[in-house]
């Protein structure tokens, strides 16, 4: 990516002043003091390199974004291979010496971002047009996502938006310590004058769009609602988002599916939205160096993949809840009677004898995970070697289209409209959908929260997200919201589809364990996470003690140091 190329040194030498140990003043406070006189932002040139250097910031905290939230659910496990400090996020022992547990770094990015906000120049306009809207209204998103970051990682944490230029003004008794609700609320009403801006755009950057490098506003005002418990909030704002006049966001179709009767091939359109960094699926990325002389390289690849520079040892793989969870679904297809010409909705048996047992049930960890043996000439590289494809391009991802439909879907259920949440899962909101197969009630009472052109939201480009990996689900009749005995059971009954839709559409990406939070929270009951991050290597390998350990929240959180 060589982003150092494009950013002067002094876009990146932005005072890092901060609380307590989070960060250090090294200049004098005279000096900082007259490098803010002497460096306002008021030229275009200047936000430019200034955004610039908040993303080359970003770098320093991609991986550990992933890692952190996936080694710590039920979906990844580790190998014999994996370094200490992989072993120690798995464990929930990571100490303060641990190189991914540094909170100084993101609050490097907030600095920078309150540096940002404090200097530009934000009434200057030319013809009319305020020239610093978009590069502002980007700063203050990485900012609030850095600060959510922070909280779901650490649980409470310093909190200030002025930058800090001296060392009387980074004393850590001066700030209040806010939580995750506290923070949400925070910045729900510092963006959402905001949610309408249109981000710059640079051209591509090596190939890539640099509109892929920011933050999708709505979609991190939903994220922020969700947090805060403002239910109906989240969904307005994901809806706004997916259903923007001129940028409108379908599903798509793509999928992994068995292309014949007998389910004997496979046709695989799913893991290619991960390997192309282009892809319209992906709608954020933190851009990452090729080459470590340029800077931050990623080193994911070398975790969930065999690479050269780990002798083909794989360090991190799909955990046996994973391969329980998806090998307990139950994949539906509709074909035409070879006789008879009339469709006929079939299933495997469940005696059905594979090739390859990751091919039973959901087949999108089939399309994610490949494990094959090589030989080598080499006794120190190994011949067993594993690609999971949503780690192979270099750069990491933060957002993708699915991710929000699952988001909306999670709103929609807990805004107590759990019909409509599982039409997300099982048949994709479209008009067409609504209109046949969705009671008159939840029409009425959802009103706008589901409202999909009949123009652009058609059943040729929107499916159940189920469908990604399951077939038909909307021919499936076990696959339905049983009759239960009020909306409170219907909404937890969706719920736990929605986070089974979680695990086996994003297992890998790093939300796991936040998404795990957020849900227990939604109830008010720790054990959810627990149970679920206890179950990890199979429900005959239950950890009695990791189990009770996380039944205490506190035990969740990083230590601040």
């Amino acid at each position: 990516m060589k982003l150092k190329n494009i950013i002067p040194l002094a876009a990146l030498a932005l005072p890092l002043c901060g609380v307590g140990s989070l960060t250090s003043c090294t200049e004098s406070d005279s000096d900082l003091v007259s490098f803010v006189e002497d460096n306002r932002l008021n030229t275009p040139n200047d936000t430019v390199y200034s955004l610039m250097g908040v993303i080359n910031k970003m770098q320093t905290i991609a991986d550990r974004t992933i890692l952190l939230g996936e080694l710590r659910g039920d979906l990844t496990t580790l190998t014999s291979s994996a370094t200490l400090d992989l072993q120690d996020i798995a464990n929930f022992t990571i100490g303060a010496d641990n190189p991914y547990n540094n909170a100084r770094d993101y609050y490097a990015i907030i600095q920078n971002c309150n540096y940002f906000i404090a200097t530009a120049d934000t009434a200057l306009a030319k013809r009319g047009y305020k020239v610093f809207e978009k590069e502002f209204a980007v700063i203050k998103a990485y900012r609030a996502w850095t600060y959510l970051q922070l909280a779901i990682n650490y649980g409470s944490v310093p909190f200030y938006t002025q930058p800090l230029l001296t060392e009387k003004e980074a004393d850590p008794s001066l700030f209040p310590h806010y939580d995750v609700k506290q923070i949400a609320n925070f910045f729900i009403d510092d963006l959402k004058a905001h949610a309408e801006v249109e981000f710059p755009d640079y051209g591509a950057i090596n190939s890539l769009s640099s509109r892929k490098f920011y933050i999708p506003m709505k979609v991190l005002l939903g994220d922020l609602c969700l947090w805060a418990e403002r239910y109906s909030e989240a969904a307005e704002y994901y809806h706004s988002f997916l259903t923007k006049q001129g940028d409108v966001r379908p599903t798509g179709i793509a999928s992994i599916a068995w292309s014949t009767y007998d389910f004997e091939d496979i046709v695989d359109g799913y893991a290619s939205q991960f390997t192309n960094a282009s892809s319209s699926e992906i709608l954020t990325l933190i851009p990452m160096e090729t080459e470590e002389y340029d800077g931050i390289v990623s080193r994911l690849a070398d975790v969930f993949n065999s690479t050269e520079d780990n002798n083909y040892y794989y360090q991190a793989t799909h955990s046996v809840a994973y391969d329980e969870l998806s090998r307990s679904q139950r994949y539906v297809h509709v074909y035409s009677d070879p006789v008879t010409l009339l469709p006929d909705t079939v299933a495997p048996a469940d005696t059905m004898v594979y090739r390859n047992e990751s091919m039973r049930g959901d087949l999108r960890q089939y399309s994610i995970y490949t494990l094959r043996n090589e030989s080598s000439s080499s006794t120190a590289h190994s011949s067993l070697r594993q690609t999971c494809h949503k780690h192979s391009t270099g750069n990491v991802s933060l957002y993708r289209l699915q991710h929000v439909y699952l988001r909306y879907a999670e709103a929609l259920n807990r805004a107590g409209f759990p019909e409509a949440a599982f039409f997300v899962l099982k048949r994709g909101l479209c008009k067409d959908n609504i209109d046949k197969f969705m009671s008159e009630k939840e029409k009425l009472s959802a009103g706008n929260l589901i409202s999909f052109s009949e123009y652009t939201f058609l059943r040729t480009n929107t499916q159940g997200l189920h469908a990604r990996g399951c077939g038909s689900a909307d021919a499936d009749t076990t696959y339905v919201i049983p009759e239960l005995a009020g909306l409170n059971d219907s909404i937890l009954f969706v719920e736990n589809k929605i986070c089974d839709e979680m695990a086996l559409e994003t297992a890998a990406e790093g939300l796991r364990f936040y998404d795990l939070m957020r849900l227990s929270a939604h109830r008010n009951n720790p054990a959810f996470l627990a149970e679920k991050v206890a179950s990890r290597n199979g429900a005959s390998n239950y950890d009695a003690a990791l189990y009770t350990f996380l039944c205490d929240r506190k035990n969740w959180f990083l230590p601040l140091e």
